[in-house]
């Protein structure tokens, strides 16, 4: 079997990976998994590029540590490569900052100036970069990428990038960067496989998950995002409470004593759709409670992206095309069906058996406004970077 890129995307309690076949100019996914080192059993599943079970691995909490996992991904990879082998590990890391505006090979260097973030993305960058130090001790000579979520919107610029604050602060790089940019420039790439004629149209991409922003996209290119400095800002979600009058944070702090640990965790952990219902994080759950502080959640869920689907939709000057990814995007008729119905004054009409049949365009034919479901792949997007770096291409 051919050389691999062994991809990783790590979450905030568990790591995607993938394994790719570099051999083509495609990168090839021949089977994915999940790494997961605080389940009760730590250890990883791996199944094919169909979803089809392949392998799982488990470890005792005593014998479990990040570089054991890891070691045994790479025992099970070699094996499965039968002869072939993992030329490089690719990995997503959250903040690029200012300097990183495409995937860059990692070292000492540029491991020093992406930890140097991480107070710009307290919950993700540890994350991202944990294993990256652990495959640096484990096997030190294999090459490593790092593909970055604020690379996509690199080229922001103002007014779109800019805060209205004293100028000074945007000299030192406080400005609105956007996330999620491995999903979006996936679902670019998708739109132009479609059609070209749709990868020119005035569309917004909504990433609804856990973690959730959406992008105003033209011609491949990002031209507007609801995060800006870090990923708490835009969108409601799982956990964090998105766009909020700072306002509140100055009275939380000054007049009832949160401390900024304390707002750090209200905002990134309490917040959201968890904070609101009193419930869960999970849309899911909500979805299936007849708690009315379930529907409330929803409801705000469904009014915030709709209300910042329009604002996106003033900076491309009109609505073309409407994208739904991501776990919730993708997977729940019912958010699509409340967000179109939200979006319906801007001609976003939507079709309700292709909705609830899950097919990839679910627009009415009297839609002014072309919907699709796309399933989006940040792994892909992680492999085909990697390849540019790996091959000068």
């Amino acid at each position: 079997m051919s050389d691999a890129v062994l991809v990783l995307n790590s979450g905030s309690s568990s790591i995607k990976f993938g394994l790719f076949d570099m051999s083509q100019i495609e990168p090839y996914l021949l089977c994915k998994g999940l790494l997961d080192e605080y389940a009760a059993k730590p250890g990883f599943t791996v199944t094919d590029a169909g979803g089809n079970h392949l392998f799982e691995n488990r470890r005792t909490p005593a014998d479990n540590n990040s570089e054991a996992l890891l070691g045994d991904i790479f025992d099970w990879s070699n094996e499965y490569l039968a002869g072939g082998r993992v030329v490089a590990v690719g990995h997503r890391v959250v903040h690029g900052g200012r300097d990183f505006a495409g995937p860059v090979k990692v070292t000492d260097t540029t491991l020093e100036a992406m930890a140097a973030l991480t107070p710009l993305a307290p919950l993700h960058q540890p994350r991202c970069l944990s294993p990256i130090r652990a495959i640096k001790s484990l096997q030190p000579d294999l090459q490593q990428i790092a593909c970055f979520d604020t690379a996509f919107h690199h080229g922001l610029a103002p007014p779109v990038s800019r805060f209205a604050i004293p100028r000074r602060f945007e000299e030192m790089g406080i400005r609105r960067y956007g996330f999620h940019g491995l999903s979006f420039e996936f679902i670019a790439s998708r739109l132009a496989e479609i059609s070209p004629i749709l990868a020119g149209k005035r569309t917004v991409a909504a990433h609804l998950g856990n973690g959730a922003s959406l992008c105003a996209m033209r011609n491949g290119r990002s031209v507007d995002t609801t995060m800006g400095l870090t990923p708490l800002d835009g969108l409601m979600m799982g956990t964090r409470c998105g766009v909020i009058d700072p306002g509140v944070l100055l009275y939380l702090q000054q007049e009832r004593g949160m401390s900024a640990s304390e707002l750090e965790e209200m905002l990134y952990r309490e917040s959201g759709l968890l904070g609101v219902s009193g419930i869960s994080a999970d849309m899911r759950v909500l979805l299936a409670s007849e708690e009315p502080a379930a529907v409330d959640a929803i409801d705000l869920f469904t009014f915030r992206v709709a209300n910042e689907a329009a604002a996106m939709a003033t900076t491309l000057g009109g609505l073309e095309c409407l994208v739904f990814a991501g776990g919730i995007g993708e997977h729940s008729r019912e958010i699509r069906q409340q967000v179109c119905d939200r979006l319906r004054w801007l001609g976003v009409i939507i079709d309700h058996s292709a909705n609830d049949e899950l097919k990839q365009c679910v627009s009415a034919k009297n839609s002014e406004v072309e919907i699709l479901v796309i399933h989006t792949s940040e792994e892909t997007t992680i492999a085909r970077q990697c390849s540019a770096i790996l091959f000068d291409v």
